[in-house]
């Protein structure tokens, strides 16, 4: 974990793949707790630490997590993301494809989210229990074999990143549950919640952040 920006209100983290924001069923220590023990010992705060989970990253995920450190930011900050208001950038290494250019490009499908496999499955037109998703994406780097893509979300679904692409015929590096033929050494898919931005939800003012590229992968190859 690594923290990027903080004031009294909100806490914006770097997560590593492998850490989860939100206890689960595997009793692993979530980022939730680490950034309050963080707060705790910074502060010297006596008692419990507020703070509130406004968004989740997948566990393979590498980026930005947003939390709050108020109950007035939170309230806010759930209505925000609610809303679309907090834009969020995503970069993600895939297959190096033939027809590829610097133009954005839209994926619309409608998904269907299987709960017992954690997995969201991507359909061309509405089906039962589908949801509308759409992003928008485009070539950012290019190395011998893959390519970096910088993605907007339009919506927001589960695993909706990693479960269009892979429909697209992109499945990103590593990502062996949606298709790609190998594992990462380190368990990690090659997604990065890249940049954040909003409105703060107290003074107004805007907030951007960037995470740092994580060390020992792909990202810092493309020279972006």
């Amino acid at each position: 974990m690594q923290v990027v920006y903080e004031d009294n209100h909100i806490i914006i983290v770097s997560k590593r793949s492998g850490e989860i924001v939100q206890g689960d069923k595997t009793g692993d220590e979530p980022l939730s707790e680490t950034v309050k023990r963080y707060i705790k010992e910074k502060y010297h705060k006596p008692g419990n630490v507020f703070l509130g989970v406004v968004h989740r990253l997948d566990r393979p995920v590498w980026g930005l997590v947003v939390f709050a450190r108020t109950s007035k930011a939170l309230t806010r900050l759930n209505q925000m993301f609610a809303s679309g208001e907090v834009h969020k950038t995503y970069w993600a290494i895939v297959p190096k494809t033939a027809d590829a250019d610097d133009e954005w490009h839209e994926l619309e499908h409608w998904l269907v989210r299987n709960e017992q496999q954690n997995k969201s499955y991507a359909y061309p037109r509405e089906v039962p229990r589908s949801k509308r998703a759409k992003l928008r994406y485009r070539v950012i780097g290019r190395s011998d074999r893959y390519q970096l893509l910088e993605v907007q979300l339009l919506t927001g679904r589960h695993h909706q990143i990693r479960c269009q692409l892979a429909k697209a015929g992109m499945p990103i590096k590593g990502d062996l549950k949606y298709g790609s033929p190998r594992s990462n050494p380190d368990g990690s898919i090659a997604l990065l919640a890249r940049r954040v931005e909003f409105q703060h939800p107290v003074s107004r003012q805007p907030i951007v952040v960037e995470a740092p590229l994580p060390d020992g992968t792909l990202f810092g190859v493309f020279g972006v």
